[in-house]
């Protein structure tokens, strides 16, 4: 959900005309500006004051996707605009249009120049969903509170809840480090690295 909101919120950011940009400027610094836990707290127990009810899960996945999109189009921004100009003027020249443009110019060179920082996002959101634990939401850290409550070891069970979250981002790290290689144009990128 993050990267399908941010990839369209990044575009209105550095190509829409300026009511466009604004909004989309106004919905990334608020939803950055807004921690994690205030964002469910709103989807779950606010959104009822609208006739709106989300269950624990769906309020979860949202509000970590939103936030998640705020700061992802973050990254794509910045990835977006560290492509020449000149290869997007090259692509109107040949008669694309802007939309164009983008997805099959700027956007595939854009979306490899951002794994690096989206890695560290997606540590960030995996780390987040403890979160859901907020809402009732049976997740990691609920499942050792349970298993706590039967067997009265919680520094066992907590070590164990750190030990697979630490696997699991070492495990998201490096297939997306094993990605990033793939990609990898040689050649590309090496002028900015010597600056």
């Amino acid at each position: 959900m993050g990267l399908a909101v941010a990839i369209p919120i990044s575009f209105l950011q550095i190509f829409a005309p300026q009511p466009f940009r604004l909004l989309a400027s106004a919905y990334e610094r608020v939803l950055r500006s807004i921690p994690l836990l205030v964002t469910l707290f709103l989807l779950f127990y606010g959104l009822p004051a609208f006739g709106i009810r989300l269950a624990p899960f769906t309020a979860a996945a949202i509000g970590v996707g939103l936030r998640s999109s705020a700061y992802q189009s973050q990254i794509f921004r910045g990835a977006i605009l560290s492509i020449s100009e000149n290869q997007f003027r090259a692509a109107l020249s040949m008669g694309m249009n802007r939309i164009r443009a983008f997805r099959h110019i700027i956007m595939p060179q854009a979306l490899r120049l951002a794994i690096p920082p989206w890695t560290n996002e997606l540590t960030i959101v995996l780390k987040d969903t403890s979160m859901a634990f907020a809402l009732g939401v049976v997740e990691l850290v609920r499942q050792g509170r349970y298993i706590i409550v039967a067997t009265r070891e919680p520094l066992l069970i907590y070590l164990t809840i750190a030990a697979i979250y630490l696997i699991l981002t070492l495990l998201s790290n490096n297939t997306l480090g094993r990605l990033e290689k793939r990609l990898r144009i040689p050649g590309i990128g090496v002028e900015e690295r010597a600056r």
